[in-house]
């Protein structure tokens, strides 16, 4: 049996629980308090941090505190931070729970962000489909001003800070930081080269940092528990707990958030099961983005970055795609590279005429017109696609695309040599 609401979803079973009064009953913003009192130095949040083991939970998995201790925080002029929360990817839906019923903590997380690295303004860049979210995050951010917890001068501490909330439209290239940054600055949403890399060049060409939802609303638990406390709750170079986004073939899809760890089966379980008491097939483990793996392998991992890695996957933000043994591997990889080209930005070559290739041809096998060739020109065009483009879309059409072929190539085959699909009668 796993714990659950240990972290980021500790609230969401209260009433009103975006509420800043429900939040302040629970302890909320005591933490930030103390930052302001002055009890707790930028160096001793970010060691406190370190500590914890906290690691990116947006999908880069990279540790929050050494990504913190590149800001130059004493640097003359304005710097920023931004809260990724443009989750796009197919299978992610977590991040938009924490800002529905639990706002208050993900606002304290980037306040105290903000002040270790020395930023007086903060954004929260926001899914455009995103609207309830979205209300409740700008109500919660306006309550935090009437409380005097965001403005000039806070309590008396002469550290000022505001938080904004920026919408986006949609887009699934906004969700890579640089693209995300542009987009703020009213441009249109392309990745940047780098270097020069966001913490010396960033918004507006200053410095800046950015870290996902979860990622800044489990902050407010490391300070008040403590960097060790948070850690232990998961397991060597992976603390604490982790939101897992769990859909497709099952009885409960839903969140769930248990510590870093805990066995896939288990996860399972939590879900309900399979559906319809079939068997499972195979799981995409950290989104679209990611490798899929067969049920053998997936049963046997636990819900870990290195875990999922030695399976050959990644745990990427932790949104798990489950499909059970009725599932067509085909018609799922077309639909999927069918949404790498659409969402293509455009800007490089091979991925904006790659992603093109890899869908015509997926669809030509799906619609029983493939020819023997074609395996071959998946695996040449995705190998001519990976590591060629300025940001990870183009790794993250590519992957899905190779680890399909390289569990499932006999369904591929199948279209090919028959027409249809291994569960079509002949």
């Amino acid at each position: 049996m796993v714990a659950l609401n240990l972290c980021c979803y500790r609230n969401n079973h209260l009433e009103n629980s975006w509420d800043i009064e429900t939040y302040i009953k629970q302890g909320g913003y005591q933490v930030w308090k103390q930052v302001l009192a002055g009890d707790l130095s930028p160096q001793e949040i970010i060691d406190e941090v370190k500590t914890s083991n906290l690691r990116g939970r947006g999908g880069a998995g990279f540790p929050t505190g050494l990504k913190w201790s590149f800001m130059n925080r004493q640097s003359p002029g304005p710097k920023y931070l931004l809260c990724n929360s443009d989750e796009s990817e197919p299978g992610t839906f977590k991040d938009r729970d924490i800002m529905r019923y639990n706002p208050h903590q993900l606002i304290e997380g980037m306040m105290i962000a903000a002040y270790v690295i020395g930023a007086n303004t903060g954004y929260n860049y926001i899914r455009g489909e995103f609207w309830e979210p979205y209300k409740r995050f700008t109500a919660a951010v306006q309550q935090a001003r009437d409380a005097g917890f965001l403005g000039k001068n806070i309590l008396g501490s002469g550290f000022d800070l505001d938080i904004h909330a920026h919408l986006g439209a949609g887009a699934y290239i906004c969700g890579e930081e640089t693209a995300l940054i542009e987009s703020i600055e009213g441009k249109k949403g392309q990745p940047r080269f780098k270097p020069p890399f966001p913490a010396s060049y960033g918004l507006y060409g200053r410095p800046t940092t950015i870290n996902n939802t979860e990622t800044l609303a489990s902050i407010p638990m490391i300070l008040a528990k403590g960097g060790e406390w948070f850690a232990k709750l998961g397991v060597p170079g992976a603390g604490g707990t982790k939101l897992f986004a769990v859909s497709g073939h099952i009885e409960k899809p839903g969140n769930f958030e248990v510590p870093m760890g805990t066995p896939f089966k288990d996860l399972l379980d939590l879900a309900g099961g399979i559906w319809q008491g079939r068997q499972l097939k195979a799981v995409i483990p950290g989104g679209s983005s990611t490798a899929v793996l067969p049920a053998e392998k997936a049963m046997a991992m636990t819900m870990d970055y290195d875990s999922i890695a030695k399976a050959g996957s990644f745990l990427g933000a932790g949104s798990v795609i489950i499909m059970d043994d009725h599932t067509d591997m085909v018609k799922a990889l077309e639909r999927l590279t069918w949404f790498y080209y659409d969402e293509s930005c455009g800007q490089c070559t091979p991925c904006r005429e790659g992603t093109g290739w890899l869908y015509r041809v997926v669809h030509r096998i799906r619609q029983g017109k493939g020819r023997p060739e074609d395996i071959q020109t998946l695996k040449d065009v995705s190998g001519k696609i990976m590591g060629r483009v300025i940001c990870g879309l183009g790794d993250a059409a590519a992957i899905p695309v190779s680890s399909f072929l390289q569990h499932y190539e006999h369904e591929f085959r199948h279209y090919i040599d028959h027409g249809c699909s291994i569960f079509d009668r002949a």
